[in-house]
Order: structure tokens, then sequence, then C-alpha cells
């Protein structure tokens, strides 16, 4: 009897331990632990990995937002693809890199859902642009948990003149909003990929 009774209870444990909903969530939980794992990380370390993947993904959306405008000369149809939101890998990016991504023009330099210091950059770029001298891509520090990367659209693309043509100077401007958790998420794969 004691024989049946430890078999059925090793028997009880062993199908409680293979339920699925267990299995399910075992992805989610590796990340979380790897997550919360404690990690050195400089505020160098965060700029440069920000400056890496702000670099590579502007570069892929300014071609993939030209690739499109290219296709069509329908000026509301250029308008919908200028708000980005009916591009597919535009929207995949986003949600891969848990961005928010923008393309900005010389209204937002008056936006005051914006940052402070990005308008400021923003009306760096347009002094920039009205004085013809190309200017490089930036990295603001917002607060704690948010790095935005800014790169300037140069004056001569498609872009601007498609999606910020009224304005009197063609001035666009990449904006993508780094969250913290995920560039440093993003800084340990680099290093597992490394090694």
């Amino acid at each position: 009897m004691t024989r049946f009774l430890l078999l059925y209870g090793l028997l009880i444990s062993f199908l409680t331990a293979c339920n699925p909903e267990r299995v399910r969530y075992t992805n989610e939980l590796k990340q979380e632990m790897a997550d919360s794992k404690i990690k050195r990380v400089t505020n160098a370390d965060l700029v440069e990995t920000v400056d890496n993947l702000g670099g590579r993904i502007s570069t892929v959306l300014e071609k993939e937002l030209t690739t499109q405008l290219q296709k069509t000369t329908n000026p509301a149809e250029r308008a919908k693809l200028c708000q980005l939101k009916t591009l597919p890998r535009v929207k995949a990016i986003a949600e891969r890199y848990a961005l928010d991504i923008r393309l900005l023009g010389e209204v937002d330099i008056q936006n005051q859902a914006l940052n402070a210091k990005e308008r400021e950059i923003l009306d760096a770029y347009l002094y920039s642009a009205k004085q013809k001298v190309s200017a490089i891509s930036n990295i603001q520090k917002i607060n704690d948990t948010l790095f935005v990367y800014n790169a300037p659209v140069p004056s001569n693309s498609l872009i601007c003149e498609a999606c910020f043509g009224k304005q009197e100077t063609r001035f666009a401007v990449w904006h993508l909003g780094f969250n913290k958790r995920e560039v440093i998420r993003r800084m340990s794969e680099t290093k597992k990929k490394k090694r």
C-alpha cells in the first residue's frame, strides 16, 4: 500500500510538472530573469548602442520611405506614406525595438508635445538647413528612461520634397525614441553574439 501511495504521488507530481501553462511562459520568464540581472552599464555604453542602432535603423527607414514614395505621384498617397503608419517595415521595426518612430519637420519646432531639448535640436537642424550646411545625427537623454536619436534627412531627398515640400526650407529629421531598458537588452544580446 505504501508503494502504491508513493507511486501515485510520483505520478501526480510528474503530471503537474508537465503543465503546458508552465512551459508557455518559459521564454518570458527567461527574458525577465535576464533583465533583472545586475549589469554594469555606463552612459557611454548606452549612447554608443543608441548611436549604432539609430544609425542603422534611420538608414533602413529612409530607404524604405523613399522606395515607397517613388512608387506614386499622388499627393494624398504620399501624405499617408509620410505619416509612416502604412509602412509595414516601419511598424515591424518599431515593434521589434520598442521604438517611437516619427518624421519631424519645421512645424515640430513649436510642438509642445516634444521635449524642450529636442525642439532646440530641431531648431539647430533647421538653421543648418537654411545655411545649407550638412548636419550630423544627435542623441539626447530626455530622462532616466528615454533616449532620442535624431538624424537629419538630406535636403535634396525625395522625403523632404514629398513630406515637407510646403515648408520654406526643405528640412526633415528622423526621431527615434529608445527606451533605456530595451537598449540594455540589445546590449546584452550583442554581447552574447560576440561570444
